[in-house]
């Protein structure tokens, strides 16, 4: 089934429209506070579209991202009853965010660091940080390194793979995509079954 590459498609021609870089840092900027959409699904056929924008695209997206973080925060210091709740309800992440607190006492800004590199939904980090009044200078200095390691390693990637990463990837796009939402299913099965467990 084409469902990846035709998705994958549709991106590549989205990131060629000429309002691409607008729509890529709205997007970082929704997805750090509230939007459930990874900004590297976008960021990257943009990168491998016009690998010279690559750096550019990746330091945009970083901005963007931050400050979209810094949203997040103020929603959780401020807004969380009318705003953060409904957002933490919405991905069913309670738990996970009371779990957060914990680690974030624990963990500090290093626990924001990791978020910030990895693919978990940085916005349940923005928001708690804003909930335990993290101090905010270093917040937003741990936030743009973390952020910025995440997308100026695709951004490399992007630039030195060039057009011949980008023939590969659509030659077999449709078998990663499969292949993620497999581990996916098979990782959520195993996290309901061992939640089931205790």
């Amino acid at each position: 089934m084409k469902f990846f590459s035709n998705l994958y498609d549709r991106v590549l021609s989205l990131a060629k429209h000429p309002n691409a870089e607008r729509y890529l840092a709205a997007i970082s900027f929704a997805e750090a506070s509230f939007f459930p959409i990874p900004t590297v699904l976008m960021m990257a056929p943009m990168a491998l579209a016009k690998p010279t924008r690559a750096w550019w695209l990746a330091a945009l997206t970083t901005v963007f991202s931050v400050l979209g973080g810094v949203a997040g925060y103020f929603i959780g210091a401020y807004l969380f009853d009318a705003v953060g709740q409904p957002i933490i309800d919405f991905y069913h992440a309670g738990e996970k965010f009371e779990q957060l607190k914990i680690w974030f006492d624990e963990y500090g800004v290093l626990l924001l660091f990791i978020a910030g590199v990895s693919p978990i939904p940085y916005k349940l980090f923005t928001i708690s940080a804003g909930v335990l009044n993290m101090a905010l200078l270093p917040f937003i200095l741990v936030s743009l390194l973390g952020r910025g390691v995440q997308y100026f390693v695709v951004a490399a990637i992007a630039y030195f793979g060039g057009e011949k990463l980008e023939s590969s990837l659509r030659k077999w796009v449709d078998w990663i995509g499969w292949g993620i939402v497999v581990v996916a299913v098979v990782g959520f099965s195993l996290y309901k079954f061992l939640g089931a467990g205790h």
